[in-house]
């Protein structure tokens, strides 16, 4: 195992969607990228949302509540991920926003590695804290109108 100051709770938490879960933990480890494609859809969908609105609602959550749900960013691709309960992603719609549910994967690094500019800005926990979407979509909005005055809030 790494020595990344990673929750081992969060590190089998995320592996258990895998279809092989022991083999994508070793590839995971193995790989100096840190990286393992994972199946969205099952424990957790994927609300991916542009850096300049994800961020600023990030921090809308964080005022509001004690600690978020697990949130990636992609600094190459400036967007940020919100791990969401299953299902949501059906719901979801947006401008600009996509949503990765049953049927899709997602590139997630190695809890305490930051790879290729995919890194957790909020990693998970280890007992399946998700973000809650009406909390998200209330962030969402407050961050908007934030960014529409200026203010970035």
């Amino acid at each position: 195992m790494r020595d990344t100051g990673a929750d081992d709770g969060a590190v089998e938490w995320l592996v258990s969607v895998a279809p092989d879960p022991a083999a994508c933990r070793l590839e995971w480890e193995r790989n100096p990228l840190g990286v393992v494609l994972l199946p969205a859809g099952g424990r957790w969908d994927v609300l991916i949302l542009p850096g300049r609105l994800g961020f600023p609602a990030l921090e809308v959550l964080r005022r509001r509540i004690d600690r978020p749900g697990p949130v990636l960013a992609d600094f190459g691709d400036e967007r940020t991920g919100f791990f969401v309960p299953p299902g949501t992603a059906e719901r979801w719609v947006g401008t600009g926003m996509r949503a990765a549910g049953r049927g899709t994967w997602i590139v997630v690094p190695y809890p305490g590695v930051a790879t290729g500019g995919v890194r957790w800005v909020v990693p998970p926990d280890g007992a399946g804290t998700l973000n809650d979407p009406v909390l998200l979509e209330l962030a969402l909005h407050e961050a908007a109108a934030g960014l529409a005055r200026g203010d970035g809030r």
